[in-house]
């Protein structure tokens, strides 16, 4: 392939929030024009007013506005945009979205539909996997649509096992079984969860384990077959298969397991000529063998852990590669500098079980100092609408070893004022502040066995 590239001129942010806000100044530093798109709930937002226009594409509801494909299309074709970047969420892993992009001829930041089809259906995803190596779960091999063929293959591989939707995340469509009464019953349960999430009711059957870590690699491939690694995450603090802490690089993982499993993740993506940002996610078991999960095949949430560890800006390289730049380092220059941790803030009540809180925030004083950083769009005066996920922000610190970037992290929390809405804060500090968490390796279920204690 001829090696063309030529910056774009305009980029359509087709999201909303934090990463909306994160995708226009990035988009800035590149001397790229940005069009943020809006709903009415999100009219007057601060961030807004950074974009060089704003668009308003619908009323509050995500379908209505930022899942409505035709209005955000035609908002990038009123306002000139060359390219559309998706952020996470909403349309960001919508293969049909995407395709739609290609023949409107607007570039859009991200995989090709056929390569997000490949890696973001469970299933073929699986199958790619195993094609090239990359170690899998011992399941089923495709969709499973009848009960007895279920029965038959978790006899096979032995309870537990999980039900998993093959399209979609976020736990929808998830059921555990531990006996083949509740895997009938979970099965259906999970289809039906699946057809009204997803679209797409196609389930698959996989070996479950009761104490596994979440840990996720971050790669980024450009459209001449050149795949890197930016090393791993740990997302193992998680509520409801929701992450809410994160950090990188991943606790007491042997660096041997470590090069292994970053490679493979490497080379599932390069095996599916994909360009941009995809991490690839594994289960861990306590002898640190690791099992593919699923592959996301956008910007993750947490990709500011990564950029403080490698020192990479991955939205700009993003935008780069889908430009048709060539990757802008090497394999060899990504070097792990120090640790780095996540806390996910969100507008919720841990004490009435995470209840939903939006409403007016009067007092906003957010923490500082050296080693942290606040990837938000919320500002004093700021309205949480009832119409979107609940995070306001993510907290991130920076420093030279695990130990130092639990402390700077406890610090910044305790800087942290969010009034008067409740949020997650409480929670993190105690986080911060538990025997567990800070000896390493606690596994995806252990903050639910913890809140119910």
């Amino acid at each position: 392939m001829a090696k063309k590239s030529q910056m774009f001129s305009r980029v359509l942010v087709a999201n909303r929030g934090e990463i909306a806000l994160r995708i226009i100044r990035a988009c800035r530093e590149l001397g790229i024009e940005t069009v943020a798109v809006f709903s009415e709930a999100d009219r007057g937002a601060p961030y807004l007013r950074l974009a060089d226009r704003a668009i308003c594409i619908g009323a509050g509801p995500p379908s209505e506005s930022y899942l409505n494909i035709p209005r955000i299309i035609s908002a990038a074709e009123i306002s000139n945009a060359d390219a559309i970047h998706p952020g996470y969420g909403f349309l960001a892993e919508n293969a049909h979205f995407a395709e739609v992009c290609r023949d409107c001829r607007i570039e859009f930041i991200g995989p090709t539909p056929e390569a997000m089809s490949k890696l973001g259906d469970k299933v073929s995803c699986k199958r790619t996997a195993k094609a090239n190596k990359v170690p899998v779960f011992p399941g089923s091999e495709g969709a499973v649509t009848e009960e007895d063929e279920a029965a038959d293959i978790a006899k096979k591989i032995g309870y537990p096992v999980i039900i998993k939707a093959s399209a979609g995340g976020g736990g929808r469509g998830m059921r555990v079984a531990h006996n083949e009464v509740t895997l009938r019953a979970g099965i259906k349960q999970a289809q039906q969860e699946a057809q009204a999430a997803f679209g797409n009711g196609a389930v698959f059957i996989e070996k479950f384990l009761e104490r596994a870590r979440h840990v996720e690699v971050q790669c980024l491939g450009d459209k001449y077959g050149e795949a890197v690694y930016l090393y791993e995450r740990d997302c193992s603090v998680q509520r409801r298969h929701q992450k809410l802490i994160e950090e990188a690089p991943g606790p007491g993982i042997d660096p041997r397991k470590r090069e292994d499993v970053c490679k493979a993740a490497a080379r599932l993506i390069k095996a599916a000529g994909y360009h941009g940002a995809a991490t690839v996610e594994f289960l861990m078991d306590d002898k640190q063998n690791f099992y593919m999960l699923e592959v996301n095949t956008r910007v993750q949430v947490e990709h500011p852990v990564t950029e403080l560890i490698t020192g990479i800006d991955i939205v700009k390289t993003m935008i780069r590669v889908a430009a048709g730049e060539e990757m802008p380092f090497k394999q060899r220059d990504v070097q792990i500098k120090g640790h780095a941790i996540e806390c996910r803030i969100n507008a919720e009540d841990p004490e009435r079980n995470f209840a939903p809180s939006a409403g007016l925030i009067t007092r906003w004083e957010p923490p500082g100092g050296p080693g942290v950083r606040l990837d938000t769009h919320v500002v004093s005066g700021y309205r949480v609408p009832t119409n979107y996920d609940s995070m306001i922000c993510k907290l991130l610190v920076h420093a030279d070893d695990r130990k130092q970037a639990i402390r700077r992290m406890d610090r910044a929390l305790r800087e942290f004022v969010v009034e008067p809405i409740k949020t997650t804060i409480g929670l993190h500090r105690d986080l911060m502040n538990d025997a567990a968490f800070n000896q390493g390796g606690v596994d995806i279920h252990y903050l639910e066995r913890l809140l119910k204690k």
